[in-house]
């Protein structure tokens, strides 16, 4: 099921020392964890305590990771990620990483004119 443009998929943390902030994040709001397999090391699914279900995510600042910053990202679908880049650039933004490939589906991660950070996600 495609989700519809302009919804909020998830929000992720980018940063250096992600297994530290994992372990912060697990004690302060009771968050248990599951890995994902990023080859030579794991970013991190956040799972709720209450219904065990993946709520954001905790990731290294290394590999397709290098460049995001250590903000608590959010990613937005889009129907079109190469028109939403183009208008973005037009009305002030910035492409900070990408467009890239997450299996068939490709995101991008942009800056607007205020200087805010998201992820645009199209499936």
């Amino acid at each position: 099921m495609k989700n519809p443009a302009g919804s909020f998929g998830w929000a992720d943390l980018t940063v250096e020392n992600a297994d530290k902030v994992r372990d912060f994040y697990s004690a302060a709001i009771g968050y248990s964890f599951s890995e994902i397999n990023m080859g030579d090391y794991a970013d991190f699914c956040m799972n709720s305590p209450d219904d065990g279900q993946t709520k954001v995510g905790i990731c290294f600042a290394k590999g397709v990771n290098q460049q995001i910053p250590p903000v608590w990202m959010l990613y937005f679908y889009v129907n079109d990620l190469d028109k939403s880049i183009t208008e973005v650039l037009a009305n002030g933004g910035k492409v900070i990483l990408g467009p890239k490939a997450m299996g068939e589906a490709r995101y991008a991660i942009i800056q607007d004119p205020a200087g805010a950070h998201c992820g645009l996600y199209q499936e």
